[in-house]
């Protein structure tokens, strides 16, 4: 009879893994939250809800009070009073963000500066009237947490929130000074950023900064990890406008200088332009290594053009790929069009919104010079919106990527690590500029086709949840901890 229930319950097993492989679901997401019951588990996972249960998008003035419900309980759970931070200040538009800088004392003996760990708990809004799920209200199904923020970055802050508090828990003393640096407008402004990294620097200033808000594992479709990417640079965010002014007049009697056709033509340059291709060390890494994991025409290209940054061949297989161009080299895509007055009326003004997405070491000033030359128009007005900043790329450390080795690591051994040049923006710019090394190691292990940051049904598996809190936790003991022959 054991025989023949053991042979029942292979079957049922064999099939369960055959209709997981069918269905192209990980097998990673299909695991439950009541599985992990250990205290700091459990405690992670309240945390995550409540500061889910915070809608903090710009204009609804919670940013606040999620970052006291935090402060709270570092209090509570026996950090000093004079290192915990809680700091209040207006942002754009006249609403009140904040940051929160949270000091875990070591007892000095490495002489080593201290690390700072940041992640920002500001989020894109969301309309439950568009979501499935209440979009501020965490939920768990069918092996994964959907909510707003889930990913983005409620995940990091509640991953560095929970570590810190593991480690006080069980009486670690670090060798260094640890930091936490919780910023509260990384979506819009950075303003609260800008502070952490500058105004406050004296409570931030570290060796070098762990952004919970870059990079990460990244699964394939069948659920198995391929690579963990650290972010070691960020392209420079820039949006500039192109204006065709022109006098107008009634539609009846038509100009051959309409001002729409002016900047019709200044699209269709632009689309024709491609920006030079251009490698620095992390983008040369990860093209070859990716490369060789990926295979296929475009994993081939990738290795060649890590080689030959001078092959068009490969260059004119990756500007297809719009996962990929942008590690490439600089790109400038119209994104936003308004103009005219009347439908009766000719325009008299045409407005064409640009945004840029900047290599790093190439200046804004010699972007906005090679669009007018592009345009060749110089009737055309160009404006640049905001005030942007170029970030350089941090250099690849030994320590840092010793301790990121040790966190994958413990979840996943033997995933390759990769340094990363990301096509999007974060806080870890503000830090570089300032002077701090800053790379992305978001603790997360995705598929690509799960990942929906900033869209409907945001959401990380179950188990990469609870896998990340290993990750830290491994992380912060390589950082602070000693080494052997110490």
């Amino acid at each position: 009879m054991q025989h023949v229930r053991l042979t029942a319950f292979l079957l049922v097993a064999i099939l369960s893994l055959l209709t997981a492989a069918q269905s192209g679901r990980s097998l990673l997401a299909q695991e439950r939250s009541d599985a992990y019951t250990a205290p700091y588990q459990t405690r992670a996972l309240d945390i995550y809800k409540q500061l889910i249960s915070y809608r903090t998008a710009a204009g609804q003035g919670l940013v606040p009070t999620a970052m006291e419900f935090l402060a709270g309980r570092f209090a509570a759970a026996g950090f000093d009073k004079e290192d915990i931070h809680l700091i209040r200040m207006p942002i754009d538009g006249g609403e009140e963000s904040s940051i929160l800088i949270v000091r875990y004392r070591g007892d000095g003996s490495s002489g080593l500066k201290p690390v700072l760990f940041t992640a920002h708990v500001d989020v894109v809004d969301a309309l439950a009237s568009d979501w499935e799920r209440d979009p501020f209200s965490l939920t768990e199904d069918d092996g994964f947490f959907f909510a707003r923020g889930s990913s983005d970055d409620k995940f990091g802050v509640t991953q560095l929130t929970a570590t810190f508090l593991r480690l006080k828990d069980e009486g670690y003393v670090p060798n260094r000074d640890l930091i936490i640096g919780f910023t509260g407008d990384e979506e819009t402004g950075m303003v609260t950023t800008q502070a952490l990294a500058n105004k406050y620097r004296d409570l931030t200033d570290a060796a070098f900064a762990l952004n919970a808000d870059g990079g990460g594992g990244v699964l394939n479709e069948a659920g198995r990890p391929e690579s963990f990417l650290v972010q070691t640079a960020e392209k420079t965010y820039a949006t500039f406008e192109l204006t065709v002014t022109n006098p107008g007049g009634h539609s009846s009697t038509p100009r051959t200088d309409n001002a729409i056709y002016d900047l019709a033509d200044a699209i269709e340059k632009l689309r024709a332009f491609r920006f030079p291709v251009q490698v620095n060390e992390a983008t040369r890494i990860y093209l070859s290594t990716v490369g060789k994991i990926r295979g296929g025409k475009v994993g081939d290209a990738m290795m060649r053009l890590a080689e030959d940054p001078t092959d068009k061949a490969a260059a004119d297989v990756l500007w297809n790929e719009p996962g990929e161009v942008g590690v490439t080299r600089t790109t400038c895509i119209p994104t936003m069009l308004r103009g005219g007055h009347a439908e009766n009326a000719l325009p008299q003004s045409v407005t064409l919104t640009v945004n840029c997405r900047i290599f790093p070491g190439v200046e804004i000033a010699d972007v906005e010079a090679t669009l007018r030359d592009v345009v060749a128009n110089p009737s055309i007005d160009f404006v640049v919106l905001d005030d942007p900043e170029a970030s350089p790329a941090s250099d690849i450390r030994e320590d840092v990527m010793s301790a990121v080795k040790a966190g994958v690591d413990r979840i996943h051994p033997g995933t390759p690590l990769v340094p990363y040049m990301a096509p999007y923006g974060t806080d870890g710019k503000h830090f570089r500029i300032a002077g701090i090394p800053t790379y992305g190691v978001m603790g997360l292990f995705m598929k690509d086709s799960d990942r929906f940051e900033h869209g409907l049904n945001e959401r990380v598996p179950v188990r990469a949840f609870f896998d990340a809190l290993e990750f830290w936790y491994a992380v912060m003991h390589e950082v602070s901890g000693p080494k052997s022959g110490q």
